[in-house]
């Protein structure tokens, strides 16, 4: 700590830099800069530094978010990194992609007479730093006994398996794709989260000794049961919810309607906006249409702008106050010009003679009182269907876990949404030594809630295995 705390500037919290949206809707390269140094001080002066500590308990990771901030705002980059390092496995992700509004950042003092500390920026910064400079390496912990496979290789997998390896023990993690990083590789363009941030922080991870398998499909390569035989003693599932959601309307069998799960995995994964120099095309039409409006939603049809689509349109049920999306993506899709066809449902998608989409047929909306979600249910209006011209429509919908792990896992109990069902302090699930934690036991969610899970899951499996 300083000797004395310097006292907190009174000023407007620090924008960050980003590309032209005329320019950046030409190419998937990063759309927000990043701070520079002298952003990233000038921005930490604005913290209060209040004792409360608030802004921790909202950060599912437990980043201690006061020292770090107090670290860059007296300049010690490196040393604001190994602080956030200590809890925080994925660090330059997160500070991209993880929702700080609604969980550090609405914690913060300021934020309630104006505007909060830019915590994730801020954290961004300190990583990018760390990592341009080859100094974001931990040393390597000291070996312990104990072996733990870790299946999937998202966020909640590879948090878990960044804690167990700082502790000493023997990691492999189990990929079914090619590529580490799972939905942080196939879910989320180039242009929110650059995949060389993603393998960065991959290496990072094997660097402390953890070992990645690739293309091992556990519950047909092998299974759970085969992996406790070899020598495993706990067993991590952190498979994500990877299977897409329909609306059972008409016409969705037609080509040129896919899921946003296959949309977004050909072009980041496979790379299909750097067609033909990588082998995977993609078809993304004149005009598409995007049912949904979560993060995913956005997502899908900024890449479909980016891939050459000259209208790209959001089509959502209820209101734009109700959408789930994040405000900042929400931002810098209306400065990319997709059009929001709000209060707005679809009930048929018409094809032509050859079997394309040519058009969607939708109904006008109506918000009633709240349902479960706590959102205004919407009501359709009787005689308001109307059809919109698109070529291509992307199913936005979310997403459940694959039912492969708990159909070839005796005793592994999943909820009616197809979720594993896991202890929610330890994830632990109903056998004995096997863990799960993120998408797979809570559906679709976001990256940090992913990560807190497997961090709890790290503790616990811990806890077991020095009892043994």
């Amino acid at each position: 700590m300083t000797e004395e705390r310097k006292k907190p500037v009174k000023r407007p919290r620090v924008g960050m830099p980003e590309q032209d949206p005329g320019q950046r809707i030409r190419n998937f390269k990063e759309v927000p800069f990043g701070y520079t140094s002298e952003m990233a001080i000038r921005e930490a002066e604005r913290c209060l530094g209040c004792k409360a500590r608030e802004c921790v308990a909202g950060c599912p990771v437990e980043v201690d978010i006061p020292r770090m901030i107090e670290l860059v705002r007296d300049g010690k980059f490196l040393e604001a990194y190994r602080v956030v390092r200590e809890t925080n496995s994925l660090p330059a992700i997160c500070g991209r992609v993880c929702p700080q509004e609604e969980q550090c950042e609405i914690k913060c003092l300021l934020g309630r007479k104006g505007e909060p500390v830019a915590i994730g920026r801020i954290e961004r910064f300190v990583a990018d730093y760390a990592m341009q400079r080859g100094e974001a390496e931990l040393d390597r912990p000291r070996p312990r006994q104990g072996r733990v496979a870790i299946v999937g290789s998202g966020p909640a997998g590879l948090t878990a398996a960044g804690d167990l390896a700082k502790l000493g023990y023997q990691v492999t993690v189990f990929e079914a794709l090619h590529a580490p990083g799972g939905v942080l590789m196939y879910g989320i363009p180039e242009f929110r989260l650059p995949k060389d941030i993603v393998h960065a922080e991959v290496n990072l991870l094997r660097a402390m000794g953890v070992d990645l398998q690739l293309n091992v499909v556990v519950g047909r390569t092998l299974t759970v049961d085969e992996l406790m035989k070899d020598g495993y003693q706990a067993v991590f599932l952190g498979t994500g919810a990877g299977l897409p959601t329909f609306m059972s309307i008409p016409g969705e069998t037609l080509n040129g309607v896919y899921s946003a799960n296959e949309f977004l995995t050909r072009t980041n994964l496979m790379k299909a906006y750097l067609f033909p120099e990588h082998d995977t095309p993609i078809k993304a039409g004149r005009r598409v249409a995007v049912v949904g409006a979560g993060n995913v939603a956005m997502d899908s049809v900024r890449c479909a702008i980016r891939l050459g689509a000259e209208a790209g349109i959001i089509v959502y049920r209820r209101s734009e106050a109700e959408m789930p999306a994040r405000k900042e993506e929400i931002h810098h899709a209306v400065d990319e010009g997709v059009v929001f066809r709000t209060l707005t449902n679809p009930v048929r998608i018409l094809g032509d003679e050859r079997g394309w989409v040519k058009a969607l047929e939708c109904i006008r909306m109506e918000l009633g009182e709240p349902d479960a979600s706590g959102r205004r249910r919407p009501i359709p209006i009787a005689g308001s269907e109307f059809t919109m011209e698109v070529d291509t429509v992307v199913m936005a919908l979310g997403t459940s876990p694959n039912p492969i792990i708990h159909q070839t896992t005796p005793g592994l109990e999943v909820n009616r949404w197809g979720c594993l069902v896991a202890d929610e302090t330890t994830g632990l699930t109903t056998r004995p030594m096997v863990y799960a934690g993120g998408d797979a036991v809570t559906g679709a969610a976001t990256v940090i809630l992913a990560m807190g899970a497997g961090k709890r899951a790290a503790v616990a499996i811990h806890r077991e295995l020095e009892n043994l």
